[in-house]
């Protein structure tokens, strides 16, 4: 059974850091790609961070580059997402997704979410 569980979400005020971690069961996590989404009340889900399996490339949605950092640990089978000068337009739910092809495709896996609000 394929589990990815996300945790590190909750409240923090604008200028904040949270870190998220997704930590995945039931495939072999380094062979994976994953992707770090989120999804805002009445709003499309996007891709806000990926890092490849092979090489660990990492590319970031404009919106957050330079605010927040995807890593892995393959030995720990988990992914984190570092979310750093966080403001109000980061509120979301904030998914983890893992594919053993390219992000841009559809399938994978997903976790259920983990609800990040940051208050002005």
């Amino acid at each position: 059974q394929v589990q990815l569980v996300e945790s590190g979400g909750g409240l923090v005020q604008a200028g904040g850091s949270l870190r998220l971690s997704c930590t995945v069961s039931g495939i072999n996590f380094s062979i994976n790609n994953i992707g770090w989404y989120r999804q805002a009340p009445g709003k499309q889900r996007e891709l806000v961070a990926g890092i490849s399996s092979s090489d660990a490339i990492t590319n970031y949605a404009d919106s957050v580059k330079g605010r927040f950092t995807i890593s892995r640990d393959n030995a720990k089978n988990t992914a984190y997402l570092q979310m750093n000068t966080l403001k109000p337009e980061d509120t979301a739910v904030y998914y983890c997704r893992a594919s053993r092809y390219t992000l841009w495709l559809p399938g994978g896996y997903w976790g259920q979410g983990t609800q990040v609000t940051v208050s002005s």
